[in-house]
């Protein structure tokens, strides 16, 4: 069954379960690949507190094939990840960082993560780049956070549409650099007095050559927006980008699109040499650029 893919040390992986123990597989750029799904999709189980691996579910309970929710009901209300994200837990004795993630033009977030986990975070959303901006406490980090996304600078959220339509416009790395370090100095200034360790001198990180977006993404491609049993995804993998993998099809196709969540609880096997099937695609080309003309009037 698969967990989907997440980035640690820096690796793409994608994860599948076998038994209890979670197995990860890197994500090579230019590897052909052939997934053939097998249902039920299933609840991946939960974090539980003190635990090093997930949990599987103890229900084996279904989810819907189509939907976001990779968890039962049941699992949901133990995962300490999901406890954390909506202020359940007020305190758990680890170190916690401040973040500035830039994810294209105007579109700033503030978020926190564990100080343990690097970068593992701003990976996984998909940061463009990103400007470390303070240490400290989760309560006081989560404070941090609050006090910069009232003031209207970050926003907390942003949706993974939202996002991938910014792959396009995110100008070139001295621009981010700029506008991260001038966004953390606006941040320090709001912070003033806070309990946090503030940083001054951390680089600006950039991801955007990682995620082999140099020069934007493809023109046009095709959006899985669904998948079902029996369903095959094939195709030569580009950078993933965040949680999203770009898949080259044969004889000129445009490459698909995949948010490996969607992969979340389908059992996976090789697929060689099988041509993808069985998936719903949306066609989408690049966003047109804005029409600043328009804009003045």
């Amino acid at each position: 069954m698969s967990t989907g893919l997440s980035w640690h040390g820096g690796r793409a992986l994608l994860g599948a379960v076998s038994g209890a123990r979670v197995h990860e597989r890197a994500v090579e750029p230019g590897a052909e690949v052939g997934w053939l799904l097998h249902g039920p999709r299933r609840c991946v189980g939960a974090w539980l507190a003190g635990a090093t691996e997930r949990t599987s579910c103890p229900h084996h309970a279904t989810v819907a094939p189509d939907g976001g929710a990779t968890q039962c009901p049941a699992c949901q209300s133990v995962d300490r990840g999901l406890a954390l994200a909506r202020d359940q837990i007020l305190d758990d004795g680890r170190t916690y960082l401040l973040y500035l993630a830039w994810f294209g033009e105007g579109l700033l977030k503030v978020g926190l993560t564990a100080e343990q986990r690097g970068d593992s975070r701003l990976l996984e959303q998909g940061a463009l780049a990103y400007a470390l901006t303070a240490r400290g406490s989760l309560p006081a980090v989560r404070r941090a956070e609050l006090t910069v996304s009232a003031s209207g600078m970050a926003r907390e959220r942003l949706k993974s549409r939202l996002k991938v339509d910014h792959w396009w416009r995110h100008g070139d790395e001295p621009h981010r650099r700029t506008v991260l370090t001038e966004a953390r100095d606006r941040a320090h200034r709001l912070l003033d007095g806070h309990a946090l360790e503030l940083f001054t001198d951390r680089p600006v990180v950039d991801h955007v050559d990682r995620f082999g977006l140099t020069t934007g993404a493809p023109e046009s491609y095709g959006e899985i927006t669904a998948l079902t049993d029996g369903a095959v995804i094939a195709g030569a993998l580009r950078p993933p980008v965040g949680r999203h993998l770009f898949l080259d099809q044969p004889a000129g196709a445009p490459p698909l699109l995949l948010d490996t969540r969607r992969l979340t609880g389908w059992t996976l096997t090789p697929a060689a040499a099988r041509p993808t099937e069985g998936l719903t695609i949306e066609h989408r080309l690049r966003p047109p650029e804005p029409d600043t003309q328009e804009a003045l009037f």
